[in-house]
């Protein structure tokens, strides 16, 4: 569970000052791939009585762990039903650029692709020891249809590296928010820490009454 402190932001927004140098340097995205979308990236009902957010970051091992043993569960039991509406807020854990990196590259695969690439990138955490960081992400990309060129310019995106720094500072001033993932339902922060289904359960069902 990563402690997120101003320290480690300017950390974070130091490292994307750099464009994420040997990841690509360009002006912007072209191609099939498009641009990085602007906003937050949802799922569900937005009119569902429970609004559930995450803030979390992926380089973040718990984060991963939640993705990949709990939220296939929670997706399914609540928001595919309509019972809960999901937002995702991009947080930026060391390495940075690495979680910079693949952010925007959901991003680009378009939001109709973001969570399954979101999926991929913390399942390919595993990998990044042995065939690094990169190579993961570059094969991530290509699987959802982007070229390697294509995938350069999208991480390489200064101006998507701006918004993306910006929706960062934004929600750690706004939600105060510490350690990664950080869970927040219908506006009340429900865990610093990745959430069991049980606690989930809970959570949502007092958030329902």
């Amino acid at each position: 569970m990563p402690h997120l402190t101003r320290r480690t932001l300017a950390t974070a927004a130091a490292t994307l000052a750099l464009a994420l140098t040997g990841c690509g340097q360009a002006n912007g995205a072209g191609g099939a791939a498009g641009t990085a979308a602007s906003g937050d990236m949802t799922l569900g009902n937005p009119n569902a009585p429970v609004k559930v957010v995450e803030y979390a970051s992926l380089t973040c091992p718990h984060c991963a762990e939640f993705h990949e043993n709990v939220f296939p569960e929670f997706k399914k039991k609540y928001i595919d039903t309509g019972k809960v509406h999901f937002t995702f807020k991009e947080f930026l854990t060391p390495p940075a650029s690495v979680a910079a990196a693949g952010s925007l590259l959901a991003r680009c695969a378009g939001k109709d692709k973001y969570f399954d690439v979101i999926s991929a990138v913390f399942h390919s955490q595993s990998e990044w020891q042995t065939s690094g960081p990169r190579d993961s992400l570059l094969r991530v990309a290509q699987s959802t249809g982007m070229s390697e060129d294509q995938f350069e310019k999208c991480v390489g995106d200064r101006e998507a590296l701006q918004a993306l720094q910006a929706r960062v500072e934004k929600s750690a001033k706004e939600g105060n928010i510490q350690f990664t993932p950080t869970f927040v339902i219908n506006g009340k922060k429900a865990k610093e820490g990745a959430m069991t289904m049980a606690e989930l359960d809970a959570a949502i069902a007092a958030a329902s009454k």
